[in-house]
């Protein structure tokens, strides 16, 4: 147990004196199959408000690792298909998640990915691989989702610092809320605005015969 610590300890120093590689190793871990629930936020914390100047930066790293992450869960999930669904994820697990994607379909990953610890994010990504969602569609959720919640986090955390970490614990079902608002918000103007490009590409004249 002590050597656990230890080890975990280290592990971190390591990866704030990377600054900015750090987060993209972290976010590996975070969104793939081997989460570390908090870890990504809380390094994006210190880090961006130990260098206020470069909160876009250490956002930009959070969301690159993350999404890197996403990526080979992903492909996880669409290399096993249902037998990794079933490895990694009850029966009733599994039907809910089914549930939830099949009704949301985007939604499904985007706002999961919006959202903070401890709501879980890898069973969408290994359900989206495993039920071949397009990788396109996916890719941009997760990429809108996390640059929301990694841009809200860094900024904050370069104005009020590593205060930022108590508020998310002290205000943690405030916090839920927020994110989910915003989430519901930015999928449906997502929603809006495909809806508007389709209509205007159906509307479109077609050329005339030369």
């Amino acid at each position: 147990m002590q050597l656990n610590i230890v080890f975990m300890w280290e592990f971190w120093g390591t990866l704030k004196r990377l600054g900015g590689l750090g987060l993209i190793l972290m976010g590996l871990l975070d969104s793939s199959v081997i989460p570390t629930p908090g870890g990504q936020d809380a390094l994006t914390i210190v880090l961006a408000a130990g260098e206020k100047e470069w909160w876009p930066y250490y956002a930009a790293m959070a969301v690159i690792g993350s999404v890197l992450g996403a990526y080979l869960t992903y492909r996880l999930g669409r290399k096993g298909g249902e037998e990794a669904l079933e490895q990694r994820l009850s029966k009733r697990k599994r039907e809910r998640v089914k549930r939830i994607f099949e009704k949301w379909g985007f939604g499904a990953i985007f706002i999961p990915a919006i959202m903070p610890p401890p709501v879980p994010i890898s069973p969408f990504l290994l359900s989206a691989g495993a039920m071949d969602y397009p990788m396109k569609k996916y890719l941009l959720a997760i990429t809108l989702g996390r640059s929301i919640r990694f841009g809200l986090v860094a900024y904050f955390a370069s104005i009020y610092g590593r205060r930022v970490l108590r508020f998310f614990a002290d205000n943690y079902t405030t916090v839920i809320i927020i994110m989910v608002i915003l989430g519901v918000v930015g999928g449906l103007a997502f929603l809006a605005y495909r809806a508007r490009r389709k209509k205007t590409g159906e509307q479109a004249p077609s050329p005339s015969p030369s």
